[in-house]
């Protein structure tokens, strides 16, 4: 006698048992509306939205999307989510349970995504059961993104603003001395500037026509030239060279100040958030139609184990006889 599947056609079974596999369809096709219905599973709807990265540089060779999807996804902001809108309780989370934090983390990572495009654009989508809450927690998202950005770079460029302050000090400090110096060189011995002077004294000296004036006061500047003239040159050229240091570093310290200062947004949207106006989750056609084909095959394969055994009922009776 030949095998079940080669003297049966799957057809001839299925019309057999044709109203068995009605009724099986139809209810896989009830229960799957019914389970996949808002009384089982809560619709949740999606906002997205599409930006650029701006005023920002990379720490590493990370890019600067890529630095925006690290900053997007740290646990500062959300925190800062989770705070101000409450998500435990929005979320339906009981705060006593033991593991309720993990639970929040594991809801918020499936709820907000953040990735990186193949054009290099950062996209965020949230998914909530209220619209308005998914476009407003995108909206709070890009705010806590740019004041956590701004209290890096004021962090950053606080650093720099003090560390010049205190260098910027000891130059002044540094020059205050070198003029003090000067000023009392000019008071004790007369000497303000060493070249201008050192010329006019060799005239006194000289004179006019090679006639010699050696006047009491030339003889004291030659004397006073002589003993710390050399000293006021060298005074001259340090002051000059610390005023010149000093004008370079002042406004590198001013720029530093200017980005501590500076109050700038961090992004540059492409597409804003929006309030959606049709659940993207679940999509009820797709876990009907699934469903009921899970269902049907599943009836086949039943009804198939069912035939094969009167099959093998009948071969062993028929061997008997």
């Amino acid at each position: 006698m030949d095998s079940f599947f080669s003297s049966k056609n799957i057809i001839e079974t299925v019309i057999k048992w044709k109203k068995q596999l009605i009724i099986v369809v139809v209810a896989a096709i009830l229960l799957s509306i019914l389970f996949s219905s808002p009384v089982f599973i809560t619709p949740l709807y999606k906002s997205n939205c599409m930006l650029y990265p701006s005023n920002i540089s990379p720490y590493s060779d990370e890019s600067e999307t890529e630095q925006s999807v690290q900053i997007f996804q740290s646990r500062d902001i959300r925190d800062t989510l989770v705070k101000n809108f409450n998500l435990g309780k929005h979320y339906g989370l009981d705060s006593s349970y033991v593991h309720f934090e993990s639970s929040l983390v594991w809801e918020y990572s499936q709820r907000v995504r953040v990735n990186k495009t193949p054009y290099g654009a950062v996209e965020i989508e949230i998914w909530d059961q209220d619209p308005l809450m998914a476009r407003d927690l995108i909206n709070a998202m890009i705010d806590a993104y740019n004041k956590k950005i701004r209290a890096m770079h004021k962090q950053k460029f606080g650093e720099v603003v003090l560390n010049y302050d205190y260098i910027m000090g000891v130059r002044k400090n540094y020059m205050d001395s070198l003029t003090n110096r000067a000023t009392e060189l000019g008071v004790k011995y007369g000497i303000l500037e060493y070249q201008s002077q050192t010329r006019e004294v060799l005239r006194a000296f000289l004179g006019t026509g090679g006639t010699a004036v050696h006047s009491a006061d030339a003889k004291l500047m030659k004397k006073n030239l002589e003993e710390k003239g050399g000293e006021m040159l060298m005074l001259s050229e340090m002051m000059r060279a610390e005023s010149y240091s000093y004008s370079t570093m002042k406004m590198d310290a001013d720029r530093a100040l200017l980005n501590y200062n500076r109050n700038y947004t961090y992004v540059n949207l492409l597409s804003k958030p929006f309030v959606p106006d049709k659940k993207g989750y679940p999509i009820r056609w797709l876990i009907v139609v699934f469903s009921t084909l899970a269902a049907f095959f599943m009836a086949i394969l039943v009804i198939g184990l069912i035939e094969r055994s009167k099959f093998r009922s009948l071969a062993i009776i028929s061997d008997e006889q």
